[in-house]
């Protein structure tokens, strides 16, 4: 087994010419039959014991052929591919060019591989910081919060129901006349102006009363995850059970201390002021950094392949649904609540994921451009943090994550601290 040529055939682009042996190949179309013989019945032998010429024979010498490549294929490819010394973005992609028992195989493994990278002028990175005052409104948001936690609710029996209010119904769902799944619910409780349902569905509960059945009309998203519903016309038959209002309490110093750890309302204002002024400074860190990135991004070069992108975006969508998963929620329910389909997903995060791509390509050739090294200790110590943060062993991490991926990490986030110190924060 070996690789024989290493073929340029555009930027970021190779084609692999890799050959196993006729003696390779023969090893590997035995140990095929020897593992697929237990479940092939041939007349006059018991199964799993015809001999494996006659099944040849029988079957064309080709039967083993698959098998036995796809023996042979992780450690071949792989092998292939650390020879050329190359370095993948995504799987290759291999076919089998020419196979035979006289002449062994012959693949052809085509790699994308990381991009050559330039970036320039990334010390001296000069952004202004701007921290927004803490205003009244500010403020008085967070005290209408600590209100609305001692909130009441009361029954509207005298007037129509209003955006802002609590409504309990009973709903049923009918396209050109016949109820469709997932379109009936009893007793469910809506607050009007949520945009909990689709659009024009709960402006045409406003402005009816408690026991009263009627009809809304509504249209579904062209991107409504059911594609039967989507842009489709529909109606939904409301019975309006109850009507309800939540009731804001004034805010006074005997809540403050129900509430909260301080005694007066006085106290707690200039403790909610503290913490505002503590995470608008913050905020203006972050996008000071934010301001540092896009200034790198701009100041690198590379021509990137798509499928970078791609990935990042896929990986994107899998935390997402890692996010989803403790609140019992999967995607495709996440995607049919929120009116999107998988394409939709997958735009809203292509931006986010390109700026990502680049930074890291670019803090990556920055660690090479400054010698940045990682020790021992320094690895050693990442990997018990990552342990304690899992509640895992070292060792159970390391199944996961490998020396030289973390190494890497380690010496992108000296590259980031690099930048932002050498940065001129005006």
């Amino acid at each position: 087994m070996s690789l024989k040529a290493t073929n340029n055939v555009e930027t970021n682009k190779y084609e692999l010419e890799i050959e196993i042996s006729a003696e390779d190949f023969e090893a590997a179309i035995e140990k095929a039959y020897l593992k697929a013989r237990k479940n092939i019945a041939m007349p006059g032998f018991r199964k799993g014991k015809a001999p494996r010429k006659l099944i040849e024979k029988e079957y064309g010498e080709q039967v083993f052929f698959e098998d036995a490549v796809n023996l042979l294929y992780a450690p071949v490819v792989n092998g292939a591919v650390e020879e050329s010394g190359l370095e993948l973005v995504t799987r290759p992609e291999v076919e089998v060019t020419e196979i035979s028992k006289e002449n062994g195989v012959k693949l052809k493994a085509t790699c994308i591989t990381k991009p050559e990278v330039e970036v320039k002028d990334y010390k001296g990175i000069e952004v202004e910081k701007v921290v927004n005052p803490v205003t009244d409104e500010d403020i008085n948001k967070q005290l209408d919060a600590l209100r609305e936690k001692n909130v009441t609710v009361e029954t509207v029996d005298d007037r129509a129901a209003e955006n802002g209010d609590d409504v309990v119904i009973d709903f049923e769902g009918f396209k050109d006349d016949v109820a469709f799944e997932g379109g009936k619910a009893e007793d469910f409780t809506l607050s009007l102006g949520s945009g909990q349902f689709i659009p024009g569905f709960e402006d045409q509960i406003v402005g009816h009363n408690a026991g009263e059945e009627f009809d809304i009309n509504v249209t579904f998203p062209e991107e409504y995850q059911v594609k039967e519903l989507a842009g489709a016309p529909a109606v939904f038959k409301i019975k309006l059970k109850s009507i309800s209002k939540k009731v804001m309490p004034e805010l006074d110093d005997d809540m403050v201390k129900d509430s909260t750890e301080f005694d007066t309302v006085d106290e707690y204002k200039a403790d909610v002021k503290k913490k505002l002024e503590e995470a608008n400074e913050k905020h203006a860190d972050s996008e000071v950094e934010a301001k540092i990135f896009d200034k790198v991004i701009e100041n690198m070069t590379a021509e990137i392949p798509q499928v970078m992108f791609d990935n990042r975006v896929n990986e994107m969508i899998s935390e997402l649904e890692q996010r989803l998963a403790p609140q019992g929620i999967s995607l495709d329910l996440y995607m049919q609540y929120t009116g999107q389909t998988i394409d939709t997903v997958k735009k809203a995060y292509a931006e986010q994921a390109e700026k990502q791509v680049k930074l890291r390509l670019a803090l990556e050739k920055i660690a090479k451009l400054e010698n940045i090294e990682v020790t021992e200790d320094e690895l050693k110590a990442e990997f018990d943090k990552l342990a304690e943060a899992y509640k895992l062993d070292v060792d159970q991490i390391k199944q996961f994550i490998h020396d030289d991926d973390l190494k890497k990490d380690i010496a992108v986030g000296k590259a980031v601290d690099l930048i932002k110190d050498a940065a001129v924060i005006k």
